[in-house]
């Protein structure tokens, strides 16, 4: 099997693996890995990642021009921000996970630090995530947005909507975005009941211990 077949094979794989685990439903949520030419492989608009077909993924060349299978998501503009402003990214997922969503539309929930640190591994995985404000869904103000960012974060939050995380790869971001759905879950679960977090020097031992982008 090519590389190329392999990396089709990979997005459909764990894309389905989000779906049958609720992860994302209907025909929500968009991926994408760059190329070994710089170019993309992108979901295609209205798919369902419980259905994707590797021959239909959208292919783009590495100066953006779409070049074979399916009209691509609506939502390029969030994919080609974090290409754009990260150089280490290897795939963008984007889902609309419920627990994620429900947190993000708590009005005491920190724009600029969307997960409370609750466990080593949000912190490890993600960095600091940042909450942005509702943008409508393939809005080319979300790009501008994440483009604000600098590539200082891996991981945002769109309010009222869903996150999307840029990892080395595909399978660095799969598992990043279960991270941030995660934490939500639990920060719901715990709301209101006086969790320990981890304190300040902690989230420094972490931070340090593994290397995390702590971009404030």
């Amino acid at each position: 099997m090519s590389r190329d077949a392999e990396r089709r094979e990979q997005m459909c794989l764990l894309a389905k693996s989000l779906f049958d685990r609720g992860l994302t439903h209907g025909s929500t949520g968009n991926v994408s890995v760059r190329c070994e030419d710089g170019g993309l492989l992108v979901s295609p608009t209205g798919t369902s990642f419980g259905r994707l077909d590797p021959a239909r993924l959208s292919h783009f060349n590495a100066a953006g021009e779409h070049i074979g299978g399916d009209a691509p998501t609506k939502e390029m503009p969030l994919h080609a921000a974090f290409y754009e402003t990260r150089s280490t990214a290897g795939a963008v997922v984007h889902l609309h996970s419920c627990h994620s969503v429900a947190l993000s539309m708590l009005p005491d929930t920190d724009d600029d630090d969307f997960l409370p640190p609750l466990t080593p591994y949000g912190i490890m995985q993600l960095g600091r995530v940042k909450l942005l404000p509702f943008f409508v869904p393939g809005d080319a103000a979300i790009g501008d947005a994440i483009r604000g960012l600098a590539g200082k974060r891996s991981a945002v939050m769109l309010a009222n909507h869903g996150p999307v995380v840029a990892g080395r790869d595909i399978e660095a971001a799969c598992n990043a975005i279960e991270e941030l759905e995660n934490t939500s879950r639990l920060a719901l679960m715990t709301r209101g009941l006086g969790p320990r977090s981890l304190a300040d020097n902690e989230v420094q031992r972490v931070v340090t211990t593994f290397d995390v982008e702590w971009q404030s």
